[in-house]
């Protein structure tokens, strides 16, 4: 537990806490979505012939929400937490913070009620209502000044590799925010448009999610386990790896498409090339691990990280081999893709997310996990939930692919999908459950008194 004097001046506890509690709130908000959408698959759609709460909508709140609302909403938590530590130094200011986490959760309400109103933009991952548009920027501007005070006023000698990434994190997201939400939007139409929307999809996860992420692992993994990092040379590979090669796969969403075929190539090159970078990263945390491996029983956050970084692997891999143009001849536009993007965004992401939150929720409410039991079943049933679900949808998407490949109708592919999409919706009732216990398990050990608590 932190001492009462560095609470007040180095990190407010209760931003952290304010900032992993919205997390979970409109992670709740995300996972309706995503789940009433499942349900228009199986003809079961409870809001038929409502515009407001029409299926495409609710699709893409689940998406929006999802990032913006769960993921980054908890990431700015961890910074909070990271950054203020590595550097000795608090925020420019915890007002500052304050008033950025509240116009954050203002965004997200606007982005909810514009795009269940109908307007949305239309570009993927950038549906965000083009009047909520200049509040991301000026919240993204204000949280990298608060963040990089820090960072610049420290009297480190070296900063340590988390900071790096936090670093090109901050850089890069509002670059590549404005990119995709203003460039094909107004300026460049067309297939052109399409390679900018490309870029911003995969820079989204890959400049913004995936730095501050990593940047986090390589903190609490450490600090848990106490013991260093194996290897500081391979962890500045990986940031490096990531900087070059990461860009430039963006294009690789839109393969067989208009967009000239050499940048086509380029696309499939680099994200081949992230699997350098990938077993750079994996190989220094999986060896750090050397000697530590009952962690993985003992202690639930090094059990949530190291779960979602064989995710991480499993979907980089997969990553590698389905951008190559001949798989896109069988899973492009098929469930396959969308089994693959649950995989990283949940699987790997959320699952780290998980991991911060089992280390910092009981030292902000100060007082141990109300039921180590509880986290267990929200472990289990959110794992094989969500590993059920993505072999479910890569299954229906191989289905899907060589039915279309073989010039079969179009209603055959539907009604053989069917079963599947049930069995997604099953897997998503499990995952719903797992962080209903979660939620619960939270509010009850914020509000047990001590006595009454069990150790985690």
């Amino acid at each position: 537990m932190a001492r009462p004097a560095e609470e007040r001046g180095l990190v407010d506890l209760s931003l952290v806490k304010a900032h992993l509690t919205a997390s979970m709130v409109f992670f709740f908000v995300a996972l309706l979505g995503g789940l009433l959408f499942s349900l228009q698959f199986v003809r079961f759609y409870p809001f038929a012939g409502i515009e407001l709460l029409s299926p495409g909508r609710v699709r893409m709140v689940h998406t929006n929400i999802v990032a913006y609302g769960f993921i980054f909403n908890a990431f700015l938590g961890g910074m909070n937490w990271a950054i203020p530590r590595l550097t000795g130094t608090p925020v420019l200011s915890h007002r500052l913070g304050w008033a950025i986490f509240w116009l954050w959760q203002l965004i997200l309400v606007l982005t909810i009620g514009g795009i269940l109103g109908g307007r949305a933009q239309g570009i993927e991952w950038a549906e965000t209502p083009i009047f909520v548009d200049p509040l991301v920027v000026i919240s993204v501007i204000l949280f990298s000044i608060n963040l990089f005070a820090p960072i610049l006023r420290t009297k480190e000698k070296t900063l340590y590799v988390s900071l790096w990434y936090f670093i090109a994190a901050l850089v890069w997201t509002g670059l590549n925010y404005i990119m995709g939400n203003y460039l094909p939007q107004f300026f460049v139409p067309g297939a052109a448009g399409a390679a900018i929307t490309g870029l911003f999809i995969h820079d989204l996860v890959g400049l913004f999610i995936t730095p501050i992420g990593w940047g986090l692992m390589y903190y609490f993994v450490p600090i848990i386990l106490k013991k260093p990092l194996w290897s500081h040379s391979l962890s500045l590979m990986g940031f490096w790896g990531l900087a070059f090669f990461y860009p430039l796969n963006g294009i690789h969403h839109f393969l067989w498409s208009p967009i000239p075929m050499y940048i086509q190539y380029g696309a499939v090159t680099a994200t081949i090339a992230v699997e350098a970078v990938v077993i750079t990263v994996i190989v220094n945390f999986f060896v750090t691990l050397k000697g530590e491996g009952d962690a993985l029983r003992t202690n639930m956050s090094i059990r949530w990280f190291y779960t979602g970084m064989i995710g991480y692997v499993l979907t980089c891999f997969q990553c590698a081999f389905q951008v190559l143009l001949v798989t896109q001849e069988i899973i492009h536009f098929t469930d396959w893709v969308v089994g693959h993007a649950h995989l990283v965004m949940f699987g790997v992401f959320g699952f780290w997310i998980f991991g911060v939150m089992a280390y910092l929720w009981p030292r902000l409410v100060k007082r141990p996990w109300y039921s180590s039991t509880l986290n267990e079943w929200h472990y289990w049933l959110t794992v094989v939930g969500i590993y059920l679900m993505f072999f479910t949808l890569i299954s229906a998407g191989l289905l899907q692919g060589y039915l279309w490949k073989g010039l079969s109708p179009w209603e055959d592919s539907l009604r053989f999908s069917v079963p599947f999409w049930a069995f997604r919706s099953f897997s998503g009732l499990m995952i719903f459950a797992g962080q209903v216990l979660l939620a619960w398990n939270m509010w009850k050990t914020a509000r047990a008194p001590a006595a009454q608590v069990q150790g985690a």
